[in-house]
C-alpha cells in the first residue's frame, strides 16, 4: 500500500499486546499539551505572516515545495485526532529500490512493520517474541505503488505558518494532506491530513538507507 493509502487509512491488527513503557506515557503528555486539535476535514487556520516581494516592488513567484531525496529515514510522532491513537514511526524511504518502510511503534502495543512496493504490494506483520504465539501478518494489493519524489508538484500554497517552532511554507494538496516545510532548510516539518492524524517529523536524515535484509517479509506472512 502507498503512503497516502497508509495514512488515509492505516492498518490495524488485532490482538497486539499492551507492555507497560514509559517513553510513550510521556509522549502522551507532551502530545496531549502541543498537538493541534483537528476534527474531520476542518480546514486548519494557516496565518500569512509575510508577502514576498521582488526587485521592483512586484509580488514574488510563490515557492515551490521541495521533492523528496530520492532516499531518507525519518522519525515520525503521530496522533490521530478522530480516535484516541499515538504512534512513533520510523519512516525509511527508498526509492530507487521502489520500496517504502513504516516501523509503527502504537502506544503501548506491539511493533507493527508495514513493508509497501512500488508495485502496489504491502506487508503488515509482527515480529512477535518467543512462543507468545503474537505474530500477525497481512497482504494488501493495490493498483499504485509508494509515493514518488515529486508528489507535492501541483499543490496550492497557502503561505506561510509557525509549527512547532519553525517558520513554515505551507502548501495544500486537496482531499490529501497540509504540508508545511521549514523556509530556511526547506526539510519537512509537519504533515497534517484531511483525516485528521497530525505528523510531527522529528528527524530527517537524508541519504540514509537501511539494510536488505529489513525489507523481507518474514515466513509466517507466506505460511498460510
Amino acid at each position: 500500500m502507498n503512503l497516502k493509502s497508509r495514512y488515509l487509512d492505516p492498518p490495524l491488527l488485532t490482538g497486539m499486546a499492551r507492555p507497560c513503557t514509559n517513553l510513550f506515557l510521556s509522549i502522551a503528555v507532551v502530545l496531549t499539551l502541543t498537538l493541534m486539535a483537528v476534527s474531520g476535514r476542518s480546514v486548519p487556520k494557516i496565518e500569512i505572516l509575510r508577502t514576498g516581494l521582488g526587485a521592483e516592488g512586484e509580488e514574488a513567484p510563490e515557492p515551490i515545495p521541495t521533492p523528496w531525496p530520492e532516499q531518507f529515514h525519518a522519525l515520525l510522532v503521530i496522533n490521530n485526532t478522530n480516535k484516541p491513537e499515538l504512534q512513533v514511526v520510523d519512516l525509511w524511504y527508498d526509492w530507487p529500490n521502489g520500496r517504502n518502510l513504516n516501523l509503527i511503534q502504537n502506544q503501548l502495543g506491539k511493533l507493527l512493520h508495514d513493508v509497501e512496493w512500488d508495485n502496489g504490494t504491502s506487508y503488515y506483520y509482527t515480529l512477535g517474541v518467543g512462543d507468545d504465539g503474537g505474530r500477525e501478518c497481512r497482504i494488501t494489493h493495490v493498483p499504485v505503488g509508494i509515493l514518488r519524489p515529486n508528489w507535492l508538484e501541483g499543490a496550492n500554497y497557502l503561505g506561510q505558518s509557525y509549527v512547532d517552532g519553525f517558520l513554515c511554507n505551507v502548501w495544500e494538496k486537496v482531499d490529501f494532506i497540509w504540508y508545511y516545510e521549514d523556509v530556511i532548510t526547506k526539510r519537512p516539518v509537519h504533515w497534517l491530513f484531511f483525516t485528521g492524524m497530525s505528523v510531527h517529523v522529528m528527524t530527517f536524515e537524508v541519504g540514509a538507507v537501511l539494510e536488505d535484509s529489513k525489507w523481507q517479509a518474514p515466513a509466517h506472512c507466506f505460511n498460510k
